[in-house]
């Protein structure tokens, strides 16, 4: 049980840092109402948080390689929390936007950190499940943010929205720095070399590529879903807003869905690969859609909203794996960056080329993208990604053994993230596993074979 506890902290603190992050955007009105501001200063206040996480991502993960998971989660949300109260206290544009940058800094710890902390208390076996779980964190804190900012901001204005963001950080900041451990892990001798660069192979980039590539049609959809539905098929905002509260849950179960499918099938990349030929299938259809509008028009929208979501637990995982325990927090680190990036540019260029061709165009280059993304996504042996990793869990003198048995016929992979130790909660494993005391990472003889891709 204490590996589902793990996944709860860690699903907790991402959801309260993306209260803060997606919560700022609902006090829109209330800060042109009460400080005079333009429209553009707003826009740039918002974005404020999400350009400091943007800048600290990879450092945050960096010391996650370094002094572990949970520590670097509760400083997080700690100086979050006291950036954000201190936030009440200034006067003026500049000041607020760079207590918001810096809250933005410190909340990227979370990101950078709480996957990690889930993957390594889950064998390969549930990871794909679990992070699918976390990856909820982002609807979840968007619902949050979308049920009590807009009411908390008519009331208690914009103070009183920053230091309900600062409560939930602080909660979570405890509940993390008293409840959580790190994932157990193997301890490296002094006389042991680094691990390898894992970014000496092309496969994590094409991770990091095709996962930034997914990003655009996923922010296609949800940023120009209302406008769609209102422009193009008529409904009323609320209507519409209540439909896309649907799209919302479907892009929930869609991450819990298919982290659920990579566990079964053994693979990360395979769903990830075969998903993105559907999300640009389902584009192509929004596509047709928005030139011959009709009630299916309504229905691959809201579809768009959901699948397009569903790759991003896939894409964290296999980052992880793929970068193994010692690279793993700067792996994902570099990843989030990634998609932010993707993210942020995808709403002004599109909305651009919707403005001057039509939703259409805008939908249908999304599809494409999708497309492309399914052929830059590699194609992982288990094997291979077990062997490239190797001196994660047991070091260059353990890979010239493995490299041995190897020779001889026999397996010789070990999980890259777990380090080849099983933890104190793991539930024993059917097929193929780590032989009992095998500290060098060797598998047992016995072990079945192993999954072609993962």
């Amino acid at each position: 049980m204490r590996r589902w506890m793990m996944l709860a902290l860690g699903t907790a603190a991402q959801t309260v840092a993306c209260t803060f992050l997606y919560g700022l955007p609902y006090t829109s009105e209330t800060l042109r109402r009460d400080y005079g501001l333009t429209l553009g200063q707003v826009g740039l206040l918002i974005a404020c948080p999400t350009v400091g996480l943007v800048l600290t991502l990879v450092a945050w993960g960096a010391l996650a390689d370094r002094f572990g998971e949970r520590g670097v989660i509760t400083s997080g949300l700690a100086m979050t929390t006291v950036l954000l109260s201190l936030g009440v206290a200034v006067h003026g544009l500049v000041p607020l936007g760079v207590l918001l940058a810096l809250a933005g800094a410190a909340s990227a710890s979370v990101s950078a950190a709480s996957g990690r902390l889930v993957i390594g208390w889950f064998s390969a076996r549930e990871r794909g499940l679990a992070m699918g779980i976390r990856q909820t964190s982002t609807p979840l804190g968007m619902g949050v943010a979308a049920l009590i900012v807009p009411t908390l901001a008519a009331r208690s204005g914009v103070k009183g929205t920053v230091l309900f963001c600062a409560a939930l950080c602080g909660v979570v900041a405890v509940l993390v720095g008293s409840l959580a451990s790190d994932p157990p892990r193997r301890a490296r001798s002094a006389a042991q070399e680094p691990a390898v660069n894992p970014y000496r192979d092309s496969s994590l980039w094409r991770i990091h590529a095709s996962s930034a590539l997914l990003c655009v049609p996923q922010f296609a959809a949800n940023a120009f879903a209302m406008v769609f539905l209102i422009d193009v098929r008529g409904w009323s905002a609320v209507h519409a807003g209540q439909l896309l509260v649907v799209s919302q849950v479907l892009g929930a179960v869609s991450r819990v869905v298919a982290g659920r499918w990579s566990d079964r099938v053994g693979s990360r990349v395979r769903p990830m690969r075969q998903l993105s030929v559907c999300i640009a299938v389902v584009m192509g259809a929004t596509a047709l859609g928005a030139l011959w509008p009709s009630p299916v028009t309504d229905l691959a929208m809201i579809v768009a909203c959901g699948i397009t979501a569903s790759t991003n637990g896939l894409a964290f995982t296999a980052t992880a794996e793929l970068a193994g325990r010692s690279w793993s927090g700067r792996a994902m680190g570099v990843q989030n960056t990634g998609q932010n990036l993707a993210a942020s540019l995808t709403p002004p260029l599109l909305g651009g080329l919707i403005g001057s061709a039509g939703y259409a165009w805008g939908f249908a280059l999304a599809g494409v993208l999708a497309g492309a993304a399914c052929f830059m996504i590699p194609t992982l042996g288990s094997r291979a990604l077990s062997d490239s990793r190797q001196e994660v869990a047991i070091g260059p003198g353990g890979l010239v053994r493995a490299a041995g048995r190897k020779g001889k016929g026999e397996p010789s992979g070990a999980d890259p993230v777990r380090g080849g130790r099983r933890g104190p909660d793991d539930e024993e494993e059917p097929g193929p596993r780590l032989a009992a005391g095998a500290g060098d990472g060797s598998r047992s003889r016995a072990a079945g074979p192993e999954p072609k891709d993962t």
